[in-house]
């Protein structure tokens, strides 16, 4: 199965210093599109690299006390490593002082110069050296940079300028035509209206107060400024020729199916890179996705707050899938996400060590306790095996409608609905239960294979995200996965065939073990850990007596089914399992949870609660749940401990 070329791209590294693990978010999303799109039956052209020309990096270099390109070539490779670190499958790895690449650069600019799109003149103006970018004077406010804040320098030089007003109105009618060629949507219409409609300046494109660039051929005393020169690596290292003599990687991939860049520089792709692709006559990338950030737990990353994480120290301390699903998992498609180690660790005990680790160890164990290890057939089936063998079948399909508009987390959510499915199938069916009645063997065959198949297709889907787990899991199957039509049909698994051994995908985390083993790590290295929560500012209430207390009956109750309460923006209805009987209940909680992540789970309420009426509805006890932070509530799980136990 052969859907064609694929051509995604991440913005080039800047070659300042080593990345944050918010620079390498990008890498890792960008990862786990090309894969995906692999498995999906895509041809797939994935490009990476590093931006090595400026200002900043001269006089970095000139501090460090060694040339531009030693500096670069020791930045360049600590990229390398973080990004193979991560497992990420890049194809390309663009450097910009690649001869190669300078050499093209040289005759675009040329190009756009003999056509008249590039002209000589003088620039007068405030220059951010960190952001290497010119504002007028009208943009700044008491010298300082409009968009990071920093002192600017007061410029005057000589300077070869492009022609961007020549291209507005062609470029506007582009974007007004191709409504999915800038997403989010909400970065589409900043585009327009903050930038595009009030009008463009021509551009400053060359140098001549530095050295460290790409020169400009017929003008020795000029450096091919930034723009032309990083944003150009798209097109050059597939093979583009300004004389028309393209490589085959250009003539097949290009245009780019998307190029995945961080938000902060969505203007330069999409007006800068879009005017100079017309200029040259080439056509324009299909999609250009402005990601968010991800914050730390106090605000935005930076190395002056003295609050940045590096991706090698979360791998060191959580092991490298676990930080691939965090990422992937928990920004969301068009807002900014959060990172703080408790965070990490309730998702890693929550959704890969209960839901995903404890489903796969319960049912490989049970193949090997029951069965030796030997897979039987589907010979009782009942209906209540229909439905997850249906959701099975369909959640691939799911999965590619979310990824094919990059919703990569929604994507990943799909899966753990299925995985959530499958441990409520374990607990309807008892296979512990099946196990102890010799006349129940064939239904307890059924069910066993009913789940190793299901866990087949979520391992399946899940490799583009988390490659190493996806990896583990099959051998604790003792198979080889197979292509996107592997995912098609329920049933592959042959009779007979036998189950590897069972191991701990990911293992629970002691919250408070695990904050002390954080601190004395980052301590040996003496540098910050990321930030813990923000304090909670509580309200104390009157002290109670034990005999008060002790009126409160908390148990542990199963949730069965969860719901939305119609005409209601906050309520969530649940079917409760309290292991002796059910009730309803209803929780003010569905701004924070969808009722997927609920279901499944074992949750704490207050079950001697006198009965309420909320939205003409019955709710016979509360749900309990904890105030984490501004805005954010979380819901105390007891997966732990047995339904209907009684707590205190």
């Amino acid at each position: 199965m052969n859907k064609g070329p694929y051509f995604i791209t991440t913005a080039i590294a800047y070659t300042s210093g080593k990345p944050h693990i918010g620079n390498t978010y990008e890498i890792v999303l960008a990862d786990a599109i090309a894969r995906f799109k692999r498995l999906n039956g895509y041809d797939v052209l994935f490009q990476t690299g590093t931006d090595e020309h400026g200002l900043k990096i001269q006089q970095k270099a000139e501090a460090a006390g060694i040339t531009p390109q030693a500096f670069v070539d020791d930045v360049a490779g600590q990229i390398r490593e973080i990004w193979d670190l991560m497992h990420t499958s890049y194809d390309i790895f663009a450097r910009t002082t690649d001869k190669h690449h300078e050499e093209v650069v040289q005759k675009i600019f040329k190009k756009l110069y003999d056509q008249g799109d590039i002209y000589k003149g003088k620039y007068e103006g405030w220059y951010c050296v960190p952001d290497e970018t010119f504002f007028t004077d009208s943009q700044v406010v008491d010298g300082k940079c409009p968009e990071c804040g920093r002192d600017l320098i007061r410029a005057s030089e000589e300077a070869y300028f492009f022609r961007m007003s020549k291209y507005q109105d062609r470029l506007i009618k582009y974007i007004e035509d191709h409504p999915e060629f800038i997403q989010p949507e909400a970065r589409k219409n900043e585009m327009l209206n903050n930038f595009l409609r009030p009008g463009l300046q021509d551009l400053c494109v060359s140098r001549s107060t530095f050295t460290w660039g790409v020169p400009v051929e017929f003008d020795p005393g000029h450096v091919v400024y930034v723009w032309i020169d990083a944003l150009s690596n798209y097109i050059t290292f597939p093979g583009y020729d300004p004389d028309g003599n393209h490589g085959e990687l250009y003539k097949k991939y290009w245009p780019a199916d998307v190029h995945l860049i961080g938000k902060d520089i969505l203007r330069f792709h999409t007006i800068y890179w879009p005017i100079l692709l017309m200029a040259l006559g080439e056509p324009l990338p299909k999609q250009v996705f402005g990601h968010p950030w991800l914050l730390m737990g106090d605000g935005k990353m930076s190395k002056s707050r003295g609050n940045v994480v590096y991706a090698d120290d979360l791998v060191n301390l959580y092991g490298l899938d676990a930080v691939r699903y965090y990422l992937l998992h928990d920004i969301p498609f068009a807002s900014d996400g959060v990172l703080t180690h408790e965070l990490l660790i309730e998702r890693i005990n929550s959704d890969l060590a209960n839901i995903l680790g404890n489903l796969v160890n319960r049912t490989i164990s049970m193949t090997k306790k029951y069965f030796g290890g030997t897979v039987g057939v589907l010979s009782e089936k009942e209906p209540i095996d229909d439905e997850l063998i249906s959701l099975a079948l369909e959640t691939p399909k799911r999965v590619e409608s979310k990824m094919d508009e990059l919703k990569v987390a929604d994507a990943i959510s799909e899966i753990f609905t299925l995985l959530r499915r499958a441990n409520k199938y374990i607990d309807e069916t008892t296979p512990w239960i099946l196990g102890k009645d010799e006349s129940k063997k064939a239904r307890l065959d059924t069910v066993l294979y009913n789940l190793l198949e299901t866990i087949r297709i979520a391992a399946t889907l899940l490799y583009p995200f988390m490659p190493d787990a996806a990896d583990n899991i099959f051998a604790q199957l003792n198979l080889t996965m197979g292509g996107w039509e592997s995912l098609e049909r329920f049933g592959l698994i042959p009779a007979g065939h036998q189950v590897g051994e069972p191991s701990i995908l990911f293992a629970r985390l002691d919250m408070n073990k695990k904050l002390d083993e954080i601190a004395a790590y980052y301590a040996a290295k003496e540098q910050p850990a990321a930030p813990a929560a923000p304090a909670l500012e509580v309200e104390e209430k009157p002290e109670i007596a034990i005999d008060d207390f002790a009126r409160v009956q908390l148990r542990v109750a199963h949730v069965v089914n969860c719901e939305p309460v119609p005409k209601s923006k906050k309520l969530l209805r649940f079917d409760l399992d309290l292991g002796d009987h059910q009730r309803q209940v209803l929780s003010g909680i569905a701004k924070w949870y969808k009722p997927e992540d609920l279901i499944g789970h074992n949750v704490i309420i207050v079950s001697n609660l006198k009965p309420a009426k909320l939205m003409g509805l019955e709710s016979n006890g509360m749900i309990l749940s904890a105030e984490c932070g501004k805005d954010d509530v979380r819901v105390i799980f007891a997966d732990h401990c047995e339904k209907g136990a009684v707590l205190g």
